[in-house]
């Protein structure tokens, strides 16, 4: 029976036997937590060149002796020759030292799990019979993927010092739940308190423990009923008093997320932040309504712009030139003299234009028109943010049409 234990090899010497792929393979984990290594073996593959040149690893260029294992804590036998593997092997149980014998493992007195590190734990994987290291890795595989996709809570169980509080800002996307990054999804799973926004991945808030705290933030149009300095006040709080504050947002972060401010506000007041990007509405929303933002042939720029005031002139004559695409966020209140603005930098009363509704969601409607005639469409479709507007000739339908193949081709 193999038993599962958590060996600390920090700051420790280790020996790794051999030079080939699979000492490499091992060399490399115990670097990565942190070991001594040291290597002997008189030839070493490329893999393993840069791994002594790039980390905390000794070569020794020669053929190992039984004299190596003194003052070793870990070895590992990797040479390719069973007789002096098991040599090693055995040597090391004569010291009561820990050994892997990489070629048969009933000479050594450990296997090397098949791990996958998530959220500050480690899972690992190893055979209880037989030696089958492919099985082993596929099952390893299959569980590091179950921890990254799957709903767990992953909140730290004892009382955190008020000094490891800290803040996540996530960028949760365009609002499709499974549209959040890996990473963002794990940052839910850690959180003591989530503050949101109404964008975003609202529905993942319902897979959480009933005993995360949700506070909700959210703006609407014209009406902002907690202000900015108080979501600052509220991050920076919670956070100093031990817990796991994560900031869940729409889209990205630091485009128009305001996600600069709080990081600095977190900052200022010594509170640990990360932040996590996501994938911005401006260019999610574009493309699930199947618009290409650059196309060959057609304009190879964008810009992207707020609408809650009037456009700046550049980014108004790139689009009127048809130089640039123009994404417009926010831009519905003030739709109409966005138009204006663009036909008075001479666009063109034909450009396509798209406005994108619930982008990614069930709620997804898009309404197309051209630029002359865009105001009137979106009144009669009772057009409503959140939207992203496209403005450009890739918001042409007939761009992607199969007979304008010959326009795709790369």
């Amino acid at each position: 029976m193999t038993t599962l234990l958590g060996v600390d090899l920090v700051g420790r010497r280790v020996l790794v036997a051999g030079g080939g792929p699979v000492a490499v393979t091992k060399a490399a984990a115990l670097v990565a937590d942190g070991a001594l290594v040291h290597v002997v073996t008189p030839v070493v593959c490329e893999a393993m060149l840069d791994l002594v040149a790039e980390a905390s690893v000794t070569w020794s260029q020669r053929e190992v002796a039984l004299d190596d294992v003194a003052g070793t804590w870990f070895v590992v036998a990797a040479t390719g020759d069973v007789s002096v593997d098991r040599a090693l092997c055995e040597q090391a149980t004569a010291a009561r030292v820990f050994s892997v014998c990489a070629g048969t493992s009933e000479h050594g007195t450990a296997r090397s799990p098949a791990v996958a590190d998530h959220a500050g734990v480690r899972v690992g994987v190893v055979s209880t019979g037989r030696p089958d290291p492919a099985r082993v890795v596929s099952i390893r595989n299959a569980l590091a993927l179950h921890l990254e996709s799957t709903d767990l809570d992953l909140r730290t169980r004892r009382r955190q010092p008020a000094t490891d509080g800290r803040v996540i800002l996530v960028g949760g996307g365009p609002g499709a739940a499974d549209l959040i990054t890996v990473r963002g999804r794990r940052a839910l799973a850690e959180a003591d308190v989530v503050v949101t926004d109404r964008l975003g991945p609202t529905a993942l808030l319902r897979t959480l423990p009933v005993s995360v705290e949700v506070i909700d933030v959210g703006k609407t149009a014209g009406h902002h009923p907690v202000p900015q300095h108080e979501i600052n006040r509220i991050l920076v709080e919670h956070a100093q008093r031990g817990r796991t504050v994560v900031r869940l947002k729409g889209g990205d972060a630091f485009v128009y997320g305001r996600g600069g401010e709080e990081v600095l506000a977190c900052r200022e007041a010594g509170v640990s932040v990360e932040v996590v990007p996501g994938v911005s509405s401006a260019l999610s929303a574009p493309g699930a309504a199947g618009i290409p933002l650059t196309h060959r042939g057609t304009v190879g720029g964008v810009h992207i712009v707020h609408g809650h005031e009037r456009i700046d002139t550049h980014a108004l004559s790139a689009a009127a030139a048809e130089t640039a695409t123009l994404v417009i966020l926010m831009g519905v209140r003030l739709l109409a003299e966005h138009v204006s603005d663009l036909v008075a930098h001479g666009a063109s009363a034909d450009l396509p234009v798209a406005i994108i509704e619930g982008a990614t969601t069930e709620l997804q409607r898009v309404t197309r028109a051209s630029l002359g005639r865009i105001v009137t469409a979106a009144t009669s479709a009772d057009v409503r943010a959140p939207a992203v507007i496209v403005v450009g000739r890739v918001a042409d339908p007939a761009l992607l049409a199969p007979e304008r193949s010959d326009r795709l081709t790369v």
